[in-house]
């Protein structure tokens, strides 16, 4: 049975555009691939904290000299890396915060990317410990942004994840939003239909 990793990034929870999108991907395949199951991360409802020293040197301390503060936060990391090894497809509602991502989300990767746990540095470079996975990415935008300098989102998600070793990697696109209903629907029903061709 495949499991799905169901990311929303939005401040909105499930309200948000990129959130709905990832819905009727999770509820399209879920529909397509009877025994599927999924794995829900809402980070507004249940936020990661942001990286701080000390949460860093937690993840840097050897095991058996870890305080018990510092196993918690190893212990919560842990928790987000099984989900993510317990999952064949991760899916990531991704709205564009000022041009970049949202906060929660780059707080979620940074308690995920460990050295010696999800990557490894070897003689070649980091090597992604985390294969055999595929993403699809929904991203909602106010504005229009695929193919410009301005679209910083695309570039450092798909690196990042390449990182970690995920590197099949697909987004979908509703851009737009913010530009009049009629830029909207039509930006929703194209990102509508590649929702569905994709999760068939």
């Amino acid at each position: 049975m495949t499991t799905l990793l169901k990311i929303n990034a939005s401040l909105f929870s499930n309200q948000g555009q990129s959130s709905q999108l990832a819905d009727r991907f999770v509820a399209a395949y879920v529909a397509a691939h009877p025994g599927a199951t999924v794995i829900d991360r809402d980070l507004a409802a249940n936020p990661v904290p942001h990286l701080d020293a000390e949460r860093f040197l937690s993840f840097l301390a050897k095991p058996e000299a870890r305080s018990e503060a510092q196993q918690a936060v190893v212990a919560f990391s842990d928790a987000l890396i099984d989900e993510l090894r317990r999952a064949d497809q991760i899916v990531i509602g991704l709205p564009m915060y000022n041009f970049g991502v949202p906060s929660t989300l780059k707080a979620y990767f940074d308690h995920i990317a460990r050295a010696g746990v999800t990557f490894r540095y070897t003689a070649n470079g980091a090597e992604g410990l985390l294969t055999g996975k595929k993403a699809t990415v929904l991203a909602a935008r106010g504005g229009k942004y695929v193919g410009t300098p301005k679209d910083s989102q695309t570039t450092y998600v798909r690196d990042f994840l390449a990182f970690i070793g995920i590197t099949d990697v697909e987004f979908v696109y509703a851009e737009g939003l913010n530009m009049g209903e009629e830029s909207k629907s039509a930006a929703l029903a194209a990102a509508h239909a590649q929702v569905a061709e994709l999760a068939a």
